[in-house]
């Protein structure tokens, strides 16, 4: 088993359990698509984290250098991880990850399918693909420009430029940075988790990012209505108004 997971108090805990830097081969991207197809309507947060020293090192090199028909074995891995990816950015739940050490290559994509990303202080993050001659997969082109700029963006894809975690959180790649991520990053989960209108904001980010101002002022004015005359909407102002008296 290369990833982990389970559900406790709205919370889906995914966890990549590969080993030493956590590279994703044919079974780990497999087992993040497995994963991402568990986190069903009881999943209010999703909280993505690794063992080890490192969160993620990016694609099995030996595996790939090992594949009779690259092309193919590339194709699957691919396949499975984006199919991942995809599903973790449509869920209406927000995804917490936590990352440590190393994050490269495809573990920037998971990175950037996460909507908050809490950065261990040794953290580092660096593309990766300039060293062996491929270009970006794991959706790094789309979200990398959409959380760095273009820019720099490009200048972390063609250079390799290795980012530090202030770096990274000056840069915006990250939310915060932490002595320690895990514990800090389960916490936050949790606490969303129980936060009804999370997946309503997650939402109407989400779209604000590609649909036009006016569209966004009509979704938001259905989306409060809606939260508002929900029991979880009823009870968070009367627990406000109680306080405040």
């Amino acid at each position: 088993m290369s990833v982990s997971v389970s559900i406790r108090d709205g919370v889906a805990h995914i966890r990549l359990v590969r080993g030493r830097g956590n590279p994703i081969d044919l079974a780990t991207a497999a087992g993040l698509l497995g994963a991402a197809r568990r986190c069903g309507p009881d999943v209010r947060a999703v909280l993505l984290t690794a063992a080890g020293p490192s969160f993620c090192v990016g694609g099995d090199l030996r595996e790939f250098a090992a594949a009779e028909d690259l092309g193919g074995h590339l194709t699957r891995v691919t396949d499975a991880l984006h199919d991942a990816l995809r599903i973790f950015t449509r869920l209406e739940a927000p995804v917490v990850a936590a990352v440590q050490g190393a994050v490269a290559g495809a573990g920037l994509g998971l990175l950037g399918a996460a909507d908050l990303v809490i950065a261990a202080e040794d953290a580092t993050f660096v593309a990766g693909y300039p060293a062996i001659g491929y270009p970006p997969d794991a959706g790094v082109t789309w979200s990398l420009p959409r959380l760095v700029g273009p820019r720099l963006a490009l200048d972390l894809l063609l250079t390799n430029r290795r980012l530090t975690a202030p770096e990274a959180l000056a840069a915006g790649l990250v939310t915060s940075v932490v002595p320690e991520a895990g514990s800090a990053a389960a916490a936050l989960a949790g606490r969303l988790a129980g936060l009804p209108a999370s997946g309503l904001t997650k939402r109407l980010v989400r779209q604000g990012m590609s649909g036009s101002f006016d569209r966004q002022l009509d979704d938001e004015a259905r989306a409060i209505a809606e939260a508002a005359v929900s029991p979880a909407g009823r009870e968070g102002v009367a627990a406000f108004l109680r306080k405040r008296m």
